[in-house]
């Protein structure tokens, strides 16, 4: 008999951190996965991206097995990390918070082509640069 899928989870954790607390535990725990397993693997899987956040969705199946696919970090972290800054403008049009190049731009685009729904690193720029104006970034060349 295969493995019938249960439960999709999406989750947000921050790389080679995680902890059985919230949100991994509130999220797993309802539905009889081993949540230890899930933290080892995790962290052992995201080391490299220690303290950035990353998406991750987890399959659960019928037997408490589960499987997981960690996605790239959100263009707002990425963004954040670039301009070094702790978080966007509340107002954008009128408040500036920092400043980014279209070459880090470029970068942070390459890092998310598969995750994002466009074909080639130009689309996928032109639209991290419509989050980094939306966070209160400038553009600079």
């Amino acid at each position: 008999m295969a493995k019938q899928l249960v439960k999709v989870i999406k989750v947000q954790v921050v790389g080679g951190q995680a902890t059985p607390a919230p949100p991994v535990g509130t999220a797993l725990g309802p539905h009889g996965v081993n949540i230890g397993q899930f933290v080892q693997q995790f962290n052992e899987k995201t080391k490299e991206f220690a303290g950035v956040t990353i998406p991750v969705v987890i399959s659960v199946y019928n037997d408490r097995s589960f499987d997981f696919v960690t996605k790239s970090p959100p263009a707002a972290v990425l963004l954040k990390q670039a301009a070094q800054i702790a978080k966007g403008s509340g107002n954008p049009l009128a408040n500036k918070v920092g400043r980014v190049t279209q070459s880090q731009l470029e970068d942070i685009a390459k890092t998310k082509l598969d995750d994002l729904n466009v074909k080639d690193v130009q689309q996928a720029s032109r639209m991290i640069a419509g989050t980094a104006r939306s966070m209160g970034l400038e553009i600079v060349d």
